[in-house]
């Protein structure tokens, strides 16, 4: 039995089980991808690192982990003189031992636990609290004792913890999903207003902080550069499709001032708005003509 997803584990009676564990510090290294058979945590206690995976690469530093299924491509990699200190465990899973509680025992018991299970996610990226460290600890300390039937409660224990964590997880970013949602139809709706970050968070009764950070962290882009963009686009298609002057395109998209609405659209398009519309109109021309 390898993969944590794997229905079987919720169907018979298996236990995780430690295969390998150690500390070590990394500094100037990279690994080449690499999968296996077990499941891996890797978790930076101290320093920063970066864990490559078939189509992204993700940053991990101090107090943060990545939970990694079994058969997952990946690698670590390490910058030039900026140490990584990790712990990592690698575990799989066995028949159940006597008198130790399998993972299907668990799944009926602890709901949060048969969610994660059904998730089939190739990797789960989370912050910790020390909890989570304070149990890897533990499960070495018991693996160096070779205490096997503490090793397998403990990694139990584990699970569900993280199990915790990324339902809780998935939960907030279910909620950001819902305000990022607002406050862009809010900005469709209010592009062409004299609107700021403090207008949109109002709308959808966040603090203005607040809201940034999740819209950031969900759009790659800060609120106010979302607006600019939009606000851009439109202007786009004014300068291409009418004869509306530019000072008064500038308006219906929500800047008053000429001069500051040149300097962004250039900004976004490398072109002035003067030499946009005079380009758009040669190629009508030109696509007319043939």
């Amino acid at each position: 039995m390898t993969s944590l997803f794997d229905p079987k584990l919720s169907k018979k009676d298996f236990v995780p089980t430690i295969n390998a564990y150690y500390f070590k510090e990394w500094d100037e290294y990279e690994m080449d991808f690499h999968t296996h058979k077990e499941v891996e945590i890797m978790y930076v206690i101290d320093g920063a690192c970066t864990v490559g995976l078939e189509t992204e690469s993700v940053s991990l530093k101090k107090g943060d982990f990545i939970f990694l299924d079994a058969h997952v491509p990946h690698r670590l990699i390490v910058g030039s003189g900026a140490p990584c200190r990790m712990l990592n465990i690698e575990f799989t899973f066995m028949e159940k031992m006597d008198r130790v509680p399998s993972i299907q025992d668990l799944v009926k018991e602890n709901r949060t636990l048969a969610q994660f299970l059904s998730l089939h996610e190739a990797y789960f990226v989370l912050k910790d609290s020390d909890q989570i460290y304070h149990t890897l600890k533990n499960i070495v300390l018991e693996s160096d004792k070779k205490q096997d039937m503490m090793v397998h409660l403990l990694l139990s224990q584990l699970l569900i913890q993280i199990a915790r964590m990324v339902t809780k997880s998935k939960e907030v970013d279910q909620q950001a999903n819902i305000y990022m949602n607002q406050a862009l139809e809010f900005i469709h709706q209010h592009y062409d207003q004299n609107i700021q970050v403090k207008d949109i968070a109002d709308a959808v009764n966040l603090h203005p902080g607040y809201l940034h950070r999740i819209f950031k962290r969900l759009m790659q882009s800060s609120l106010m550069e979302y607006v600019n963009s939009f606000r851009m686009e439109k202007a786009k298609m004014l300068l291409s499709d009418t004869e509306i002057p530019i000072i008064e395109i500038s308006q219906y998209v929500g800047i008053n001032s000429s001069q500051y609405f040149s300097q962004v659209f250039k900004k976004y398009t490398g072109q002035t708005p003067v030499d946009y519309r005079r380009s758009s109109v040669r190629t009508i021309v030109k696509w007319n003509e043939g």
